[in-house]
């Protein structure tokens, strides 16, 4: 089992569709809460502030945002599957800037 340290070697190591779709997540996040910490937790790449954190992960036919405030920003989430403060993300669209910075600022900085 390979041991992923840094969130470059994860998206690397991603399907390319998805490592668009992973990319646009981090620069999105970054853009928003530059200051945050960003590492690997649980797997997956994770921005940290003022000890709270979201973080991003791959699946086959998504990627996802794990930890964002879903409920600032509920009546925005329609047409996307959510479950208990994730948003999935289709790879068949780009992902929804704006509703990423609402999600990582409502969680990062309340």
């Amino acid at each position: 089992m390979t041991t992923i340290a840094t969130v470059d070697e994860y998206i690397d190591a991603q399907d390319p569709q998805v490592q668009a779709r992973l990319r646009e997540l981090r620069t999105t996040i970054r853009a928003a809460v530059p200051e945050a910490r960003e590492d690997i937790r649980y797997g997956m790449p994770t921005y940290s502030l003022g000890g709270r954190r979201v973080h991003f992960g791959a699946a086959k036919r998504h990627c996802a945002l794990y930890g964002g405030a879903t409920e600032l920003v509920a009546d925005k989430l329609h047409g996307l599957k959510t479950l208990k403060g994730t948003v999935q993300f289709p790879l068949d669209r780009p992902v929804p800037e704006d509703l990423v910075r609402q999600l990582v600022l409502g969680k990062l900085r309340p």
